[in-house]
């Protein structure tokens, strides 16, 4: 009898669990037939390209998507949440400074297996250093977006009124003082030159590397915030604040550079290949504005451009993971990448497709940001990034509001971020 009993049981709970797959697999089944991928990215002027990019695919495949669109800090706060709480969007965009701690703790799909089968993702087409980005454990985790490069824009508008010539190849960061002093106006009207201290990518890490020093090591164990070519390289943006070449930390931080370039309150800033639909959607940065490359570093002969690339990367618990890999290898794929650079969205990381970009602007100098791949340097990064930049960027937001001297803040800074890399 117990014989009887106990194999009735097992029978109920076989077919218990044969019926609740098969239901869950249906599920999946009308998910993937019928309800649209998530879709999170953080850049708003990205978003009318990205949507037309999704609509070619969902005529190709019939797989829809929604785009939603959330700003850089609240992103990470969101994705955060949806980690830890198993609800992350299907698809999204990942950065460096999140992509270490997100493949470590398991919250991205593993696409190892997938590109190798893939006809539409060669690794060898992109970047390697983009690559070691999302890169963990000799395993992908997300497949490359796009590549980006720093130069220099500028008021041609302001110039004509200063008398001052334009910025060119030839110009070093001795020639960018010297302008920035005649485009200076002594009511506060108009500044010369903008870089607040919390844009190190796109402003003053691309200072230090050019003058050979460097942010961290490249066995990310040491930071290199107190190497005596840092530290000489730093003291260039001490004196542009100083001399109060560029506006108070205050403004800076309350309007942001690109802000204050659209405006004409800024002569000159320093900002990523990523802004150039911004600046091409604003009507007074499009009709006044322009680009040119980073100055020259007159002591080492480099004109270093800090480059760093997105990664399209899918949620791990993600019950649409066949969907949303089709549709992250659409954006991919080469034309996807070719969409991406027609559509002036941002430089595509698939190679040679950058030059259609270059040509959806007419109206700005595009080859500048191409040039500045001659001397390219992988943002810096490391397990912790975020928790030693963070670090970093106090200490200089007390250099910039002239509380401590650059020197020491570059050592205090240096000091810090060691306390952080020790316990990585």
């Amino acid at each position: 009898m117990k014989k009887r009993i106990v194999l009735l049981l097992v029978v109920t709970i076989v077919t218990s669990a044969i019926l609740f797959a098969a239901g869950d697999a249906e599920k999946k089944a009308v998910a993937s037939s019928s309800e649209p991928l998530s879709v999170m990215i953080w850049d708003s002027n990205q978003e009318p390209g990205i949507r037309q990019i999704i609509d070619d695919f969902t005529a190709k495949t019939g797989v829809k998507a929604e785009v939603q669109v959330v700003d850089w800090n609240n992103y990470w706060t969101l994705l955060s949440a949806g980690a830890q709480g198993g609800s992350l969007p299907d698809v999204f965009w990942m950065h460096s400074n999140e992509s270490q701690r997100y493949m470590s703790n398991d919250m991205l799909l593993d696409v190892t297996d997938r590109i190798a089968k893939s006809s539409l993702i060669d690794p060898s087409n992109y970047p390697e250093d983009i690559w070691s980005l999302y890169t963990y454990n000799k395993k992908y985790y997300a497949v490359p977006k796009d590549i980006d490069t720093i130069a220099l824009w500028y008021n041609k508008t302001l110039f004509d009124e200063a008398g001052v010539a334009y910025p060119d190849e030839n110009w070093t960061w001795d020639d960018l003082y010297e302008a920035a002093k005649k485009l200076t106006k002594a009511d506060g009207s108009v500044y010369g030159f903008t870089n607040v201290n919390s844009n190190n990518q796109a402003g003053w890490y691309n200072l230090i590397y050019s003058n050979n020093g460097y942010v961290i090591s490249e066995d990310k164990t040491k930071s290199g915030m107190d190497h005596p070519n840092t530290i000489e390289a730093m003291k260039w943006m001490e004196k542009m604040i100083n001399e109060d070449l560029m506006p108070p930390q205050h403004v800076m931080s309350e309007s942001g550079e690109d802000v204050l370039l659209q405006s004409g309150k800024t002569a000159m800033t320093m900002q990523g290949s990523w802004m150039v639909a911004a600046f091409r959607d604003n009507e007074y940065s499009y009709n006044n504005c322009d680009v040119a490359m980073l100055p020259l570093n007159k002591k080492t002969g480099r004109r270093a451009s800090i480059y760093n690339g997105l990664g399209w990367a899918i949620s791990a618990d993600t019950p649409r993971a066949d969907d949303a890999w089709k549709l992250v290898e659409y954006f991919g794929s080469e034309e996807g990448q070719l969409k991406q650079a027609e559509l002036g969205i941002t430089m595509s990381a698939y190679k040679d497709t950058s030059e259609k970009w270059k040509n959806s602007v007419p109206q700005f100098n595009l080859q500048a940001y191409l040039n500045m791949q001659d001397d390219m340097v992988i943002r810096p990064f490391s397990r912790n990034t975020v928790k030693w930049e963070n670090a970093v960027l106090d200490v200089m937001l007390k250099v910039w509001s002239k509380e401590m001297t650059m020197e020491a803040g570059c050592k205090e800074a240096a000091r810090q971020m060691n306390e952080i890399l020790a316990e990585e």
